[in-house]
């Protein structure tokens, strides 16, 4: 599922409320049919955060910061076992850091760090992985081995939730689209249309400077793709 929309809108809101990191005013949130209050089983749930980084105060090698991510399915103090230590090195391989397993995650620029969090979630084999704007600031290339991992999660039964901009060559494995508007769900369904590249239309991901959102021209609702809205709502003032 791609939550899709523009700066603003409520997506990273959305999915921290999904995983309880921000307080809800109403409602409920279920994860695996229990409500979030109950949840316990974490191991369950990858997460990788909006702009964080993988760097810490404790010195940390790749190969080290993507093993935290076995520490929920392992017990305390036992060593990593032959399955664990090659998950860890396919996670590293997936998002193309193999060279670098051994270096300091300080030494390393935003984008690859952001890799190496993608690597971590994607070492612990969760059952839902929620990834707020994953590929921000990760090159091409990078993007499409992302793309062939999060297709391996897929085809396993995993969900994967995905907040972003551009699809790019994630684009067909979307199969549910959800774009928010000032905090709230303005479309849920089918996946929206995207050009050859995975470029979304430029009226999805418009930014917002609260203009009347009768104008199709300056509005960011996707105007190029009708579910969102009915003709009465596009027309000018």
């Amino acid at each position: 599922m791609a939550v899709l929309g523009a700066n603003g809108s409520g997506k990273s809101t959305l999915v921290r409320a999904m995983t309880g990191l921000v307080p809800m005013t109403h409602g409920e949130v279920c994860l695996f049919g229990h409500p979030l209050r109950r949840f316990r089983d974490w191991h369950r749930i990858g997460f990788v955060p909006q702009r964080a980084t993988a760097a810490a105060g404790v010195p940390a090698s790749v190969t080290e910061v993507v093993a935290a991510g076995l520490l929920s399915r392992r017990r305390p103090l036992r060593p990593m076992r032959a399955t664990d230590r090659r998950a860890v090195s396919d996670a590293i391989a997936t998002v193309g850091l193999t060279a670098r397993r051994r270096d300091g995650v300080a030494t390393l620029s935003g984008g690859q760090q952001q890799r190496v969090l993608i690597a971590r979630a994607l070492a612990g084999e969760p059952d839902l992985l929620i990834l707020d704007e994953p590929t921000a600031g990760v090159d091409q290339q990078s993007q499409e081995s992302f793309a062939a991992a999060l297709e391996a999660v897929t085809q396993r039964g995993a969900t994967v939730v995905l907040v972003a901009h551009e699809l790019g060559p994630l684009a067909h494995l979307v199969g549910r689209a959800v774009v928010m508007r000032d905090g709230q769900v303005a479309y849920d369904g089918a996946p929206l249309p995207t050009d050859d590249s995975g470029h979304l239309g430029p009226a999805v991901h418009h930014h917002h400077h609260h203009h009347h959102l009768g104008d199709p021209a300056i509005d960011y609702a996707p105007v190029v793709t009708s579910p969102i809205d009915t003709p009465s709502r596009l027309a000018p003032p």
